[in-house]
C-alpha cells in the first residue's frame, strides 16, 4: 500500500472517529432529560464514570498525566462545563443549552482582546454582531416561557467551554490530562449528592452509565483520537452537528418542542459560528502544532 493510500486511510478513519464523537457528544441533553435526578448529582455521577474510563484509556495508552497551570485552569473550565450544561438541560430546552454552549468561540476572542491584547478583526466583529443578535432572540423567549435562569446557565457553560479551549492549547497544555482531572474532581465532589435521590430504577441507572461512558468518556476519547488526523474544514463541519443532534435527538424520544424564536436564534448562532470557523481555517489552513 502506498503512502499516499495509507494517509488516504488514517484520515477517513479519523473522520469517522471525529463523527462517532459528535454523536455520542449529542445524547447529553436526552439522557440528562431522561433522569429524575437533580442536576448537580446527574453530573457528579456522569462525570465520576467517564473520569474512570478516561483513567483506563490514560493506562492503556500509557499517557502520563500533565500537571501545569495551564492543565489546572483548563480543569476547572471542565468542571464549569459539565456543571453547567447539566444544570441547563434542567432549566431550559436542550436547544437553547447547546447552541447557546456552541457561543464559545466568541468568548475566546472577547478573552484573546482583554488578556493577550489581540484585536479582533472586521470578520471577528461582525460573527460577535451575528452571535450577540441570535442569542438575544433566546433571552427574549426565555422571558416568555419561563427559561431565563436555563439560557443564563447556558451561557456560562460557554463561557467555561471557551477557557477549555483555550487553556488545552500551547505550551504545557494536555487536553487529555485537564478533562481527566476536571471530570474526576467534579465526581469525588459532586457523587455524594447522589445518595440523596430516591429513584435508582433500571432505567434511571442505565441513563446514568450512559452519560459517563458514552456522552462524556467515550466522546472525549474518539474526539482526541480523531481530530490528530482530520482536515480542519471537516472537523468544523462536523462537530457542527452536536447542536443539531442535541435538540433532535430530544424531541423525538422526549417530546421536548423548540419555540419558534429558538429556531431562529438557533439559526443564526450555528450558521455564524460554523461560518466563522471556516473561514479561520481558510485563513490558516495549516496552524501550528
Amino acid at each position: 500500500m502506498s503512502e499516499r493510500s495509507v494517509r488516504n486511510t488514517e484520515t477517513r478513519k479519523s473522520v469517522l472517529f471525529v463523527f462517532l464523537a459528535s454523536v455520542c457528544f449529542s445524547t447529553g441533553g436526552l439522557f440528562i432529560k431522561l433522569i429524575p435526578w437533580s442536576a448537580l448529582a446527574i453530573n457528579g455521577a456522569r462525570n465520576l464514570i467517564g473520569a474512570a474510563v478516561i483513567g483506563i484509556y490514560l493506562l492503556a495508552t500509557r499517557h502520563r498525566l500533565v500537571f501545569s497551570r495551564r492543565v489546572w485552569i483548563g480543569a476547572l473550565s471542565m468542571i464549569g462545563v459539565t456543571t453547567l450544561f447539566t444544570v441547563a438541560n434542567k432549566l431550559t430546552t436542550a436547544a437553547n443549552t447547546i447552541v447557546l454552549q456552541f457561543t464559545a468561540p466568541v468568548f475566546v476572542m472577547l478573552m484573546m482582546a482583554v488578556f493577550y491584547h489581540q484585536k479582533p478583526g472586521r470578520v471577528d466583529v461582525i460573527t460577535c454582531v451575528l452571535v450577540l443578535s441570535g442569542v438575544i432572540l433566546f433571552f427574549v423567549d426565555g422571558i416568555q416561557a419561563g427559561n431565563l435562569a436555563g439560557n443564563l446557565a447556558a451561557i456560562l457553560s460557554g463561557v467555561c467551554y471557551a477557557g477549555v479551549f483555550m487553556m488545552n492549547t500551547g505550551e504545557n497544555a494536555d487536553a487529555l490530562s485537564s478533562c481527566f482531572l476536571g471530570q474526576l474532581a467534579a465526581g469525588l465532589i459532586l457523587t455524594p449528592l447522589c445518595f440523596q435521590e430516591t429513584d435508582f430504577s433500571l432505567p434511571t441507572l442505565a441513563a446514568v452509565a450512559a452519560l459517563g461512558i458514552v456522552q462524556v468518556g467515550g466522546a472525549y476519547i474518539l474526539f482526541s483520537i480523531g481530530i490528530q488526523h482530520t482536515p480542519p474544514v471537516t472537523a468544523s463541519l462536523i462537530t457542527g452537528m452536536e447542536p443539531i443532534l442535541n435538540p433532535l435527538w430530544v424531541a423525538i424520544f422526549y417530546g421536548e418542542k423548540v419555540s419558534v424564536l429558538s429556531i431562529a436564534g438557533s439559526v443564526i448562532v450555528i450558521c455564524s459560528i460554523m461560518a466563522y470557523n471556516l473561514w479561520l481555517v481558510r485563513k490558516n489552513p495549516h496552524p501550528d502544532p
